[in-house]
């Protein structure tokens, strides 16, 4: 080949080289690079939600949802929760203001006026105790230590404290009642520190033979075990089950917990109606009684079989729990009431058999004006899951001031007069406890209780006292059995109201289902009235 081919050859080869584009060698290379490689970043929480996350809400949001607020993608899902979380906690919802979160708000506002030190009140532990759980009942304060003269239970003696305070609180949900929490300031900069154990304060503690207990004093117990923390405070060490280091350190572990949403996934259940496939069967019933022209008291009684709970050994005992919301909503639905409560039955092991026989009530009574209302209750035992879901429609009478009229007329499982005892707590009306018997069955030979209140009777102008003939009558398919007058020894009145409260023993009638009517003539105005309430008597 010439050489004039040859160059020619040579530059068509060098020409298809340089067309091949460079960058393929690159990309290549590139595609073994990890650092060239585009990556998958998730966009950071802006300022605003970041702060009302770890700032504004970090003491009481729960874990689920911190996480399910995180998975969050867009600004508007984050606004949607947000919003949810305070409604979630609004005490009443039906109102403009959600007065939970106005108040949340200012007790930031106190704890960063009033508990600031090298860091801001809020990070405190007595900021976060006053954001979580609100001013305290009881607050005793010492901000200069000093001498101190131990109580008792804290082993007696004198010795000298830091600054301390101890904070009272009557009762925190899902922590317990009676809770005495003590901050100690150790350093003198203002920073209250939550105390372990009682001998935090004591500034004498590590120095010997100073600010010694009396059984220190007295040789019976050495200071040393004290300051190690294998002693107690005392003779008898903790004297108060709730200084013992168990209970202080399940306290502090309760105090760190976010507080929960009271039952809120019940509040949901009754909104939707929607409830899981697992019913739990329970009676609900009304009653009525005159508080005044305007309010009547509306007694709700919630009756549940022991059978169809599930128990569980709690420290020894048998345990069943259920927890029960109510919503009471008027006829333009509105709501107007709730209540929500949890309701434990006890028995031994050997009552257990015997417990599951009888049966477990509960009463919520809310005063309310008269008209047409509807109540939603739910009910579910915490341990196996089951739900039940009631919806009753009711009217709470208008009682005329000039008119006999009475309360419903209640068929009771337990009638206890109180005139010596306290009046108060559930079931009590009057001077008298009164459980009715939601289901209306009674065992023979178990006492029928009968209580009812009668109002507007006539005052005779001889005696001064009301002038009325009670007559219980007891009937059978229709037919009277018998009846008895009421003893007027017997009733209790106030005004014009009577009350009358009688038992009526079973034991003498057969199986099946019976009426009681009772019979009221007032002698002054000469009206009458004949409440009447159905029963069943079995084996």
């Amino acid at each position: 080949m010439s050489y004039p081919k040859l160059a020619l050859h040579l530059a068509i080869i060098l020409s298809v080289l340089n067309s091949v584009p460079f960058s393929f060698g690159q990309d290549s290379r590139s595609a073994q690079d990890p650092s060239q490689k585009s990556r998958n970043v998730k966009p950071e929480l802006k300022k605003a939600y970041k702060d009302w996350l770890d700032k504004d809400v970090t003491y009481i949001i729960t874990d689920e949802e911190r996480k399910a607020f995180k998975k969050l993608a867009t600004d508007d899902e984050r606004e949607r929760f947000i919003e949810e979380f305070w409604r979630r906690r609004d005490p009443d919802p039906d109102t403009d203001e959600n007065e939970f979160k106005e108040e949340y708000y200012e007790r930031i506002a106190y704890a960063n006026e009033h508990f600031a030190s090298g860091i801001p009140g809020w990070k405190s532990d007595r900021g976060r105790i006053w954001i979580m759980y609100g001013k305290p009942d009881g607050r005793e304060t010492h901000p200069m230590g000093g001498s101190y003269d131990r109580p008792s239970y804290e082993g007696g003696g004198s010795t000298s404290t830091y600054p301390f305070e101890t904070w009272f609180y009557r009762y925190l949900a899902g922590v317990g009642s009676g809770i005495e929490i003590e901050f100690v300031d150790p350093t003198g900069s203002g920073e209250y520190r939550l105390a372990r154990n009682p001998n935090e304060k004591d500034a004498l503690l590590n120095i010997p033979g100073a600010g010694l207990t009396l059984s220190e004093q007295l040789g019976l117990s050495d200071k040393g075990d004290r300051i190690s923390g294998l002693g107690g405070t005392g003779i008898n060490n903790y004297q108060r089950e709730q200084d013992s280091p168990f209970s202080r350190l399940q306290l502090l572990a309760d105090l760190s917990r976010p507080p929960q949403v009271k039952f809120n996934d019940l509040a949901t259940a009754v909104n939707t109606g929607v409830v899981e496939e697992n019913p739990l069967n329970f009676d609900i019933r009304v009653d009525f009684f005159r508080q005044s022209d305007e309010r009547v008291i509306s007694a709700f009684t919630i009756q549940t079989e022991n059978k169809d709970l599930v128990f569980q050994d709690s420290g020894g005992l048998q345990q069943a729990r259920i927890n029960i919301f109510g919503k009471i909503t008027s006829v333009a639905g509105r709501r107007v009431g709730i209540f929500e409560d949890p309701v434990i039955t006890t028995a031994t092991t050997q009552e257990l058999t015997e417990a599951k026989d009888r049966k477990s009530a509960y009463q919520k009574a809310v005063a309310l004006a008269p008209g047409t209302y509807k109540v939603d209750v739910i009910v579910r035992d915490v341990v196996s899951g089951a739900t039940g879901i009631r919806h009753v429609g009711f009217t709470v009478p208008r009682y005329d001031p000039a008119k006999l009229s009475t309360s419903t007329l209640i068929l009771a499982a337990k009638l206890q007069s109180l005139v010596d005892q306290p009046a108060v707590g559930q079931f009590v009306i009057g001077q008298t406890k009164v459980i009715p018997n939601v289901s209306g069955t009674y065992h023979r030979g178990q006492p029928v209780g009968v209580y009812m209140q009668v109002y507007n009777a006539g005052i005779d102008q001889t005696t001064l006292r009301p002038s009325v003939d009670v007559e219980y009558a007891l009937l059978k398919d229709g037919k009277e059995l018998g009846k008895q007058v009421e003893d007027w020894r017997g009733m209790s009145d106030s005004g014009q109201r009577l009350t009358l409260a009688r038992l009526i023993d079973s034991s003498p009638l057969t199986p099946g289902e019976y009426e009681l009517a009772i019979r009221i003539r007032d002698r002054v105005s000469g009206q009458t009235l004949t409440p009447s309430s159905k029963f069943t008597v079995v084996p």
